[in-house]
C-alpha cells in the first residue's frame, strides 16, 4: 500500500509519461492484463488511457487492471490511469 507522499511522487514522475495501453469498447480482458504485467515489471510506472467509446467506469478498470497485475493503482483522473509496480530486476524508481 502506497503512502499519500510516494503517491504524490509517483503522480509527477508520470506527468510526462504517454499511455502505453488503451482500453476500447471491449474493456478488460486476460490479453491485456498479461500485457500490462510484462510491460510494468520493466518500467515500474505506466499510463494507460480509456477510449471514449468504452462504457465502462475508468476507476472500475483502473482498479481491475492493478487487482490482475499486481500493480498499485496511483492515480485515475479523468480516463487515465495510472499505475506502479515495483520491479525486481530492473527497479529504478526510489519511493520517499
Amino acid at each position: 500500500m502506497l503512502t499519500g507522499k510516494q503517491k504524490r511522487h509517483l503522480r509527477s514522475l508520470a506527468h510526462h509519461l504517454q499511455p502505453i495501453f488503451q482500453v476500447g469498447k471491449g474493456g478488460t480482458n486476460e490479453h491485456l492484463i498479461r500485457h500490462i504485467e510484462e510491460a510494468i515489471e520493466t518500467r515500474e510506472l505506466m499510463k494507460i488511457s480509456v477510449l471514449n467509446n468504452c462504457d465502462d467506469d475508468p476507476k472500475e478498470i483502473g482498479a481491475q487492471l492493478a487487482a490482475g497485475s499486481g500493480a498499485e493503482l496511483v492515480q485515475v483522473i479523468g480516463k487515465t490511469i495510472v499505475l506502479y509496480k515495483e520491479s525486481k530486476d530492473h527497479k529504478t524508481i526510489n519511493l520517499p
